[in-house]
């Protein structure tokens, strides 16, 4: 994507892509793209995208985000992916691991 650079390509996302891809992002898988958001975002130190499982936990052992960093993500969600986190209890579902706030993107995404 020749001329557009890494904050523009973040928001080129397609809701409807249920492999993984998101075209748009020169290939880049919405985990890959939420890694990247969640660790320039929340401010996380002496982690890299790559190193993050879809899978592993992000909040306290994992990560170690806490109850403030849940509500910063919720917003990254709905500036991103105009996915609103309405309560607690749905964000407690969700922010187990990349994978799951993916799954939920892609499942309640407004387009």
């Amino acid at each position: 994507m020749k001329g557009i650079n890494e904050q523009e390509k973040l928001h080129c996302v397609d809701a409807d892509d249920t492999h993984g891809t998101e075209p748009g992002t020169a290939g880049m898988r919405l985990e890959d793209e939420l890694k990247k958001l969640i660790i320039s975002g929340l401010q996380v130190k002496d982690v890299q995208p790559e190193e993050l499982d879809d899978s592993a936990p992000i909040f306290g052992e994992g990560l170690g985000l806490d109850s403030l960093d849940a509500i910063e993500l919720a917003v990254i969600l709905k500036k991103h992916y105009q996915v609103e986190i309405k309560n607690r209890n749905i964000a407690r579902d969700i922010f187990v691991s990349v994978k799951k706030i993916a799954d939920y993107i892609r499942e309640h995404r407004r387009g």
